[in-house]
């Protein structure tokens, strides 16, 4: 340990401080003693050697606050021609003034590296979008299927149902005028007879899909409502019988559904 360092508790330091200031409370010597130790451990800290990072960071910032002086070649090469202190580059003086600034890479990644990560970024924020974009449209195809689907069920229903009016109205109006036999066998609502066995059920179902096999429920529809309009001059969705075929094309909106909404 160095002479400026010597054990402020040793009997030497204490004997050099009793010498020095006589009379002085052990205490308050011993609080003296200590403060130099950490004065001179500030001074050891300023002191210090600066590492190599700490002196090129150093060494960056004073030459980047500091002009070129007139000894750089470059600098000197510009002044013969004609170039001024403080003026910008060019032949007009219309370029740059200040020098380019520095781009100080932290990392370990080589040339193009950011330029890379960028791209991929922008890459993956694309594809993102996509996906976005190809669920929302399968949402929107979804929920239009099922609209559609909707819409064709409850117009199914809608057919069937003013098929079964048309029928039973079909078949009040021809009693009516002693008609006992339908002109076609599904113009009339059918019978609510069961059969004993499946064989008979099976072998009337077949009879009938035969009969109508290429008829839809629109297509029944339409030939029985012209068959009411025309033989009985009466219009299901109007509910009501017409006095003859003037009365009717005068008086009804149409032969359709659509045109009584």
């Amino acid at each position: 340990m160095s002479d400026e360092e010597d054990d402020y508790m040793s009997d030497a330091f204490l004997n050099q401080i009793q010498d020095v200031k006589p009379g002085v409370t052990m205490v308050r010597r011993v609080k003296e003693a200590m403060k130099r130790e950490e004065k001179h451990k500030e001074i050891n800290i300023k002191n210090r050697q600066k590492t190599f990072k700490e002196q090129e960071t150093e060494s960056r910032e004073t030459a980047l606050q500091s002009s070129i002086s007139n000894n750089n070649k470059g600098f000197a090469l510009l002044q013969k021609m004609g170039y001024k202190a403080g003026q910008g580059l060019g032949k007009e003086g219309a370029g740059r003034v200040d020098p380019i600034p520095l781009n100080i890479k932290t990392d370990r990644g080589g040339i193009g590296m950011e330029e890379a990560k960028k791209r991929k970024a922008e890459e993956e924020l694309e594809l993102y979008r996509k996906k976005i974009q190809a669920k929302q449209q399968n949402e929107t195809k979804s929920l239009q299927d099922f609209r559609s689907r909707v819409r064709t069920e409850r117009d199914e229903r809608k057919i069937e149902g003013d098929l079964r009016r048309s029928q039973r109205a079909c078949e009040q109006l021809d009693s009516q005028k002693g008609i006992t036999v339908p002109r076609e066998e599904w113009y009339w609502p059918k019978v609510g007879v069961e059969e004993d066995t499946d064989d008979l059920k099976e072998e009337q179902q077949e009879e009938d899909d035969d009969d109508i096999w290429e008829l839809t429920p629109f297509d029944q529809l339409q030939m029985l409502t012209s068959y009411l309009r025309r033989i009985h001059f009466y219009c299901i969705w109007c509910g009501t019988t017409y006095n003859d075929q003037e009365d009717l094309s005068s008086n009804c909106p149409g032969d359709t559904a659509g045109d009584h909404e």
